[in-house]
């Protein structure tokens, strides 16, 4: 390989970004390290065999600013650790971050994680990341309740929330640590690299700073042409490297005699490994979801009950069916339960007095019947009225293994929420009454005003709006969840409005489940929405060998 070199400015921490066929990107992320300030001593950016113009997009920002050296990869490694090892290599500051060539570092965050490490002497300070969805630039915290407030861990059980979060680049490592144990990122082509460096840190018993503030900017383009390795889950080989590498890191806790800490990443692994892949399940094909199931079942077999039972309940109770079951089964029910919050779907059975996933497949869920509302949510199922100007939203609160007899819901607030907002535009509250099927209620949708606002809000073409209930039962408890579209259909019409002529609505099902409704208000908007879908489906025929 071929180093450029310069002389570092004095400082304390020296950042490592990683690069591959990213010329677009790549410059941000480096002046997002420099602009960090003094604390930065060195940068060392690792061209990993790039074929685009990354290599010389940071040679010339290597040419300005002399705390940057870049090292060019000949040929690529196919993953990321074996660049971020040799960028570890060429550092020479006392402390290290990693940073990927597509994300950034927010102002201030380099400074705050080495003042932590320093104060608390602590070879490893770690802080908050936030997952920017782009382009909407909606930001979400990753692992929000590990970085609410300062704090320093030090005992066994200190550390085991950790394992949760298995990002490497939130945290500044101290380098004589890393060397000390000879902690490093595997090489070649490994998915979870990241799964496998953060375990070695770990199991490595490290006493380690928390801040709060937000240190890591994480970039997720799902739209992007080339995906990151961890994001391309479409095929089984993403499932079966996860699968392998949560395996190896449990057998590096236990190898180092942190059997707390093994503990602790299996319970994970039910929490949020298994969830996050079963939602998505019945999205794949036939052949997908046998190799899917046959791994999860040969994985899940070594767990043991003891593992399986210290998880929250819908994980345990996911668990407890795919072992149960030789093939997959009920697949809807399943990505429900796991999603979050977690919903059950009828049918539901007991076997005695306790509450089981069906008749014909009597997997225990345990607890279910004690469990607080908002913990797991009863259904509310909902359904939008399309009359004249405006209509109804119609709504039915279920009961759940008899959760709601001895405390009845009363009222009900439904939401109305720009798609991406934390907080609803519009709300409308009224009571339920009690009916055979539950607890009904209705109150105006009131289309057009909600058009209009959306409007107000910048949206001027197709507008997408997700409903909330919240549902307020006798004793004063309350509980929020998504209104459910019964039979998980799509229902579209053409309604007349006062102010638009016709607002073009369809209420469908999304990812997760749940009722929402898109809007096209105005005759030129609701074309183009119709032609829009139209050039979709054409494109969709074409692909498939139907169109000319």
């Amino acid at each position: 390989m071929t180093t450029i070199t310069s002389t570092p400015v004095a400082g304390k921490l020296a950042v490592v970004v990683i690069a591959h066929n990213d010329e677009g990107l790549v410059g941000e992320a480096v002046r997002s390290v420099l602009d960090q300030g003094p604390v930065i001593a060195e940068v060392v950016a690792v061209d990993d065999g790039s074929t685009d113009g990354t290599g010389r997009v940071l040679d010339e920002l290597a040419a300005v600013h002399p705390r940057l050296r870049v090292v060019h990869r000949a040929r690529n490694s196919g993953g990321c650790g074996t660049p971020r090892n040799d960028g570890f290599r060429a550092v020479t500051a006392p402390l290290v971050i990693f940073l990927d060539s597509d994300d950034v570092l927010p102002g201030g965050a380099a400074e705050a994680l080495v003042a932590a490490a320093e104060r608390h002497g602590a070879p490893v300070a770690v802080g908050a990341c936030v997952r920017r969805e782009l382009p909407e630039g909606r930001d979400v915290r990753w692992q929000p309740a590990l970085y609410h407030e300062p704090a320093l861990l030090e005992t066994a059980a200190d550390l085991a929330p950790l394992v949760h979060d298995t990002l490497c680049v939130n945290k500044v490592y101290d380098r004589a640590f890393l060397a000390e144990h000879g902690i490093r990122f595997p090489d070649g082509r490994c998915v979870y690299e990241d799964f496998l460096f953060t375990a070695r840190v770990l199991a490595a018993a490290p006493r380690v700073a928390v801040v709060p503030d937000t240190v890591y900017i994480w970039h997720v383009r799902r739209a992007a042409a080339r995906p990151s390795l961890s994001l391309d889950r479409d095929g089984i080989a993403n499932w079966r490297a996860r699968v392998a590498a949560h395996r190896l890191a449990v057998e590096t806790f236990e190898q180092a005699g942190r059997t707390g800490l093994a503990a602790a990443c299996r319970t994970k692994f039910l929490a949020h490994d298994l969830r996050m892949y079963a939602r998505d399940l019945r999205s794949h094909d036939a052949e997908y979801r046998r190799a899917w199931w046959a791994l999860a079942r040969e994985h899940l077999g070594t767990f043991g009950e003891d593992a399986i039972a210290a998880a929250p309940p819908a994980a345990r109770w996911a668990a407890r069916l795919v072992l149960a079951a030789e093939e997959p089964r009920d697949l809807e029910r399943l990505s429900r339960l796991v999603a979050d919050p977690p919903r059950l779907l009828p049918p539901y059975a007991r076997k005695g007095d306790v509450a089981v996933w069906s008749d014909d497949l009597p997997v225990e869920l345990d607890g279910a019947d004690a469990l607080p509302l908002d913990a797991l949510p009863p259904l509310v199922d909902g359904e939008l009225g399309t009359g004249a100007f405006g209509g109804g939203l119609r709504f039915t609160v279920r009961d759940q293994y008899g959760r709601l007899r001895a405390n009845p819901p009363r009222t009900v607030r439904i939401g109305f929420l720009p798609r991406g907002a934390d907080t609803p535009a519009r709300t409308a509250e009224t009571a339920l009454t009690e009916t055979a099927g539950g607890w009904s209620g209705k109150v105006p949708a009131g289309l057009t005003g909600l058009a209009r606002e959306g409007r107000r809000r910048g949206s001027r073409g197709v507008q997408l709006w997700d409903l909330r209930a919240e549902v307020t039962c006798a004793d004063g408890t309350s509980f929020t969840t998504a209104l459910r579209l019964p039979e998980d259909r799509q229902r579209r019409s053409a309604v007349p409005s006062s102010r638009y002529g016709v607002l073009l609505v369809r209420q469908y099902t999304t990812a997760n489940g749940s009722l929402a409704v898109r809007l096209a208000p105005g005759v030129r908007d609701g074309l183009r929405a119709v032609g829009s879908k139209l050039r979709r489906v054409r494109r969709g025929s074409q692909r498939k060998g139907f169109g000319a």
